[in-house]
């Protein structure tokens, strides 16, 4: 599937652990709802079966509503759920590697922390990358910051689209403008809110102003 950087604007990272008694697809249909222009599945704590068993519903979910859906780090469940793509971290498996196995036609992200990685990935295949974390986060114990003039750099260095991940919610948003991004990564700014579509459709809206074209 190939995608326009327009489906990057908003960019929603599942995360179970704000479930609260909802089903992973009805918050995921909530937040597309509310204006999520892309998904991606990332639970790390899932077994394979459950995983792949996800994947697939909320794959049906995205393409009812045309918007792009990938698994984060698992090529294998990926390709089993017939996913639009994968994203990988530095630490997955390589991105020259994840596009050989996904082949030409899959979506292919990429988190990068440094220009070189940036220019890399792009190297090797990627479709968009993700630069983060932008500001301090909860959702990723590991999670190294990323200055803005570094995000900045990165955006100047590829071609190909930068979305900002990493503690980005409608407060501190604005900082972000002029960097060069084409949108933001969110998870707790819209799974763990209370209005989840509610939630979707603000940060839409701002993203369109500070990012669209």
């Amino acid at each position: 599937m190939k995608f326009g950087k327009k489906a990057l604007l908003l960019y929603a990272v599942t995360d179970k652990g704000w479930l609260a008694g909802e089903t992973l697809l009805s918050q995921v249909e909530k937040a597309v709802k509310g204006g999520a222009t892309f998904v991606q599945l990332r639970e790390k704590e899932l077994k394979a079966e459950q995983f792949l068993e996800e994947a697939k519903e909320i794959r049906e979910l995205c393409r009812r509503y045309q918007v792009p859906f990938v698994v984060n780090d698992d090529v294998e469940i990926a390709l089993a759920a017939d996913a639009d793509g994968v994203h990988v971290g530095q630490s997955d498996m390589e991105a020259g590697d994840v596009r050989t196995r996904l082949g030409p036609d899959k979506i292919v992200g990429v988190s990068a922390q440094t220009v070189e990685q940036a220019v890399l990935a792009q190297k090797k295949g990627a479709d968009y990358l993700g630069v983060g974390a932008v500001f301090p986060t909860g959702s990723k114990a590991d999670a190294k910051e990323v200055s803005h003039e570094t995000l900045k750099e990165i955006c100047k260095a590829v071609d190909i689209p930068v979305i900002a991940i990493g503690g980005v919610g409608t407060g501190n948003m604005g900082e972000l403008s002029g960097s060069g991004i084409c949108g933001i990564a969110v998870i707790s700014s819209i799974f763990a809110q209370e209005d989840i579509e509610g939630a979707a459709r603000k940060l839409k809206g701002l993203a369109e102003k500070m990012f669209g074209e």
